[in-house]
């Protein structure tokens, strides 16, 4: 198929400009379940005559569906876009960006999504139905499954669809740690139940701040109930987690000043599962919480890390020096910022 595009793209390269053009125009409107004709020329840079003319065609074909309202993608669709979706990776370039990055850093599998998830709420959603499908494929029938908080999290569990597997209901999602305090639909213990009941599996929540005093956790971690949670949690064989930039992740927990300096100061600029990492990957700073430990991640069978966004590119980088990456679901502005920081490094060694 690989050698197949290439031809195309050398006799034919108008045909591969029209393919390009009608799977944007599919996908941006799958991802909008229902959009305006004008609204959607807009977000493709295209003129409403133009884009008329591609509709009219797609409707056709019998791959979308327009009322007063609006379009929307049909069914016949959705289907044409999975298809299409291993032969767009190569006509986005996406595909050997992926294997770049995969090989780098030693990963299982990478996945990139097109755009910047940091200025479209559509490529948010993208990343957040990449990592639903990478999570999808891993899993299995009676699983204990750990995942952590924060936006590009609860992206993925709005996109989670019930598996074709009749034995998923033994599966668990559990909170990788307690609540971070922010947002309720943010927090790990929301984002873990609204995963299970997606795909029909169960659920237990662990009802903690994120962050603990010495005394408040050696008070709790004596606690039945909570020991009992904890124990699930650090049985877990998959973690799907967020990456965080250090410095923001401080100021959303709002540690104290002389924290916040030494974490500086020890080169953090990444946080995930509560610990912060430098550019080498090195942990110099972890938090005082209950839930997943070092060691449970580095017993972890298969951990799908799942950020994006052109500022991220730094703290991925460092999670993924830290080498317990499994599957890493990026966008393409990231993946591209990481791209091109291996290079400046690979200049300078």
């Amino acid at each position: 198929m690989r050698n197949l595009l290439e031809i195309q793209k050398q006799l034919l390269p108008d045909l591969m400009e029209i393919l390009k053009t009608r799977y944007s125009i599919l996908h941006r409107i799958m991802l909008c379940d229902m959009i305006g004709r004008r609204t959607l020329a807009v977000s493709l840079h295209m003129t409403e005559r133009v884009l008329r003319a591609e509709t009219d065609l797609l409707k056709s074909q019998g791959l979308i569906e327009i009322e007063s309202k609006g379009m929307r993608i049909s069914d016949a669709g959705k289907k044409l876009l999975e298809s299409l979706e291993p032969i767009a990776k190569n006509l986005f370039g996406l595909a050997d960006l992926e294997e770049k990055i995969r090989q780098a850093y030693g990963l299982r599998k990478v996945v990139i999504v097109p755009g910047d998830s940091e200025v479209s709420s559509l490529s948010k959603r993208e990343l957040g139905r990449a990592g639903a499908k990478a999570l999808l494929s891993v899993m299995g029938d009676e699983d204990i499954i750990a995942v952590t908080g924060g936006s590009t999290l609860a992206a993925v569990a709005e996109q989670l669809t019930q598996p074709s597997s009749a034995h998923v209901k033994r599966t668990w999602f559990v909170p990788a740690r307690g609540g971070l305090g922010e947002s309720m639909e943010f927090q790990a213990n929301t984002i873990a139940s609204t995963m299970a009941k997606s795909v029909g599996a169960q659920y237990r929540l662990l009802h903690l701040p994120d962050l603990l005093s010495e005394d408040a956790y050696q008070s709790l971690v004596q606690d039945v109930n909570i020991q009992e949670i904890v124990q699930i949690i650090r049985q877990s064989r998959i973690i799907v987690h967020g990456i965080g930039d250090a410095m923001e992740m401080t100021r959303r927990r709002k540690l104290d000043s002389a924290t916040v300096e030494a974490i500086r100061t020890d080169g953090a600029i990444a946080e995930s599962f509560g610990y912060y990492f430098n550019d080498e990957g090195a942990i110099v700073h972890k938090m005082m919480i209950l839930g997943l430990r070092l060691e449970d991640i580095k017993k972890t069978e298969i951990v799908i890390g799942i950020a994006g966004g052109k500022s991220k590119a730094r703290a991925i980088h460092a999670v993924l020096k830290f080498g317990q990456e499994d599957i890493l679901v990026t966008d393409e502005a990231c993946a591209l910022e990481i791209e091109r920081e291996m290079e400046e490094k690979a200049l300078t060694t």
